[in-house]
């Protein structure tokens, strides 16, 4: 065994250690007082090992990216291999999603009591709905939103109203829409890294973003979608960045920005990510006039309607300490977010973050180092979240925006099927043990 590898297996063996020490301390903690508010820490799960209809499809994909995929991400023409993961990646997702039955699993995750389908009727009058969004923030507020509307701005609760406008109405259709739109983001970040960095890089990454275990909480969970619009406003900002069409993909990207920025007010930490890919960009002062008129038409648009989004996130941190945010404690949760981080990411990650570090201490420039200013950039974001204390448990799907940047630190590993192997048994006994959130 050669040294590098015996480092990564050493990240991966660290990064093991984080979560097993979360779940024993975790465990600790919520049976002698139950602060933590969730079952299984620490993950929001509880013990359930089952199978279910998706388990045959799950084992069959799993095998089948860990034999061939390596092979096929580095011999498929660039455009047949960003449709090729995107399909693969929701096969995998659908597998894990229906591992729990297509109820369970899918058609009832968006519509349980916290959940935003639970207020589609209230928006029947969208303007009047946006104006008077922030009087039902506060718990002790009459109507009050369930927790996760009330945790959001309206834009991740509207495009459910929307859907259901259209004839897409119900759980179904929404958990369908988060799988098939989530799913992009790997297609996503294999633009961005392509655009910034090198296409063997990103061919090297593409089986890894299909494989992960994020798959988990992308099916089904809104912060999946979250997760691909914002990954698709990097893109666009990288293509314009880089001089491709920096008019129409930097308009792309600041309406995907101020989007983002609607559907979840810890999503305003992807400036970090924006700068970074403006930084590596040799075009990056013409983009600029189209992304900042392109950003201001949804902020516009939803002020215009009536919604205040400073004052609602004043409200939503009045809202946190009201609920579970002010029982969980912030001493726990700040290292136990990244426990949850590192099952979301898998061993593999780990071992890539490890060499992520290596090359921007070692080498000035290169592929090597433009991926990682773009992974440092992603864990820069997660780590300002962790530390603000506003993200305390649920980052396995909170953090699913985050999480999708660190994956291309796999692109640099060695023994490439064993590390997909190990990425992919994780997601299946997490799947296959666990009564997931989400």
């Amino acid at each position: 065994m050669n040294r590098d590898l015996r480092r990564d297996l050493y990240a991966a063996l660290a990064a093991a250690l984080l979560v097993a020490t979360a779940a024993l301390v975790g465990a600790a903690i919520q049976e002698r007082n139950g602060t933590l508010r969730v079952g299984w820490p620490p993950l929001l799960a509880t013990w359930d090992p089952h199978l279910g209809p998706g388990t045959p499809a799950a084992l069959a994909i799993g095998v089948v990216v860990v034999a061939y995929g390596p092979a096929l991400a580095a011999r498929l023409p660039w455009r047949a291999l960003l449709p090729a993961v995107w399909a693969v990646g929701m096969a995998w997702t659908w597998s894990l999603a229906l591992v729990d039955g297509w109820y369970r699993g899918v058609a009832e995750q968006l519509t349980t009591r916290n959940e935003y389908l639970r207020v589609v009727d209230r928006f029947h009058d969208i303007p009047a709905a946006l104006a008077d969004f922030n009087h039902h923030i506060l718990i002790d507020a009459p109507d009050n939103w369930p927790a996760h509307v009330a945790g959001h701005p309206p834009g991740a609760t509207l495009t459910f109203v929307l859907l259901d406008r259209v004839g897409l109405g119900g759980g179904g259709w929404a958990g369908a829409w988060c799988i098939t739109v989530g799913t992009t983001a790997a297609v996503a970040v294999l633009v961005t890294v392509r655009t910034l960095a090198d296409e063997s890089l990103a061919r090297r990454a593409a089986p890894f973003l299909v494989l992960a275990p994020a798959a988990v909480w992308v099916g089904t969970s809104a912060d999946g979608y979250f997760a691909a619009v914002a990954a698709w406003a990097v893109a666009f900002l990288a293509l314009a960045v880089t001089g491709r069409r920096p008019g129409w993909n930097g308009v792309a990207s600041g309406l995907l920005f101020g989007l983002t920025l609607y559907l979840s007010y810890g999503l305003t930490l992807f400036v970090l990510i924006a700068g970074a890919a403006l930084f590596l960009g040799a075009h990056r002062i013409r983009p600029l006039p189209f992304l900042l008129a392109g950003f201001l038409v949804v902020p516009v648009a939803f002020t215009a309607l009536g919604f205040d989004w400073w004052e609602a996130y004043r409200l939503l941190v009045r809202r946190y300490h009201q609920g579970s945010g002010g029982i969980r404690p912030y001493d726990y949760w700040v290292w136990a977010n990244l426990a949850c981080t590192a099952l979301v990411v898998g061993p593999a990650t780990a071992a890539g973050l490890r060499r992520t570090g290596v090359a921007l201490v070692h080498r000035r420039s290169g592929p090597d180092v433009r991926v990682g200013v773009l992974v440092l950039a992603a864990l820069t974001a997660l780590l300002v979240a962790d530390l603000s204390g506003m993200s305390k448990a649920e980052t396995e799907r909170i953090w699913l925006p985050f999480a999708v940047w660190l994956l291309p630190a796999c692109a640099w590993l060695t023994g490439v099927r064993g590390w997909l192997a190990a990425q992919a048994v994780l997601a299946l006994l997490i799947n296959h043990l666990l009564l997931t959130g989400w």
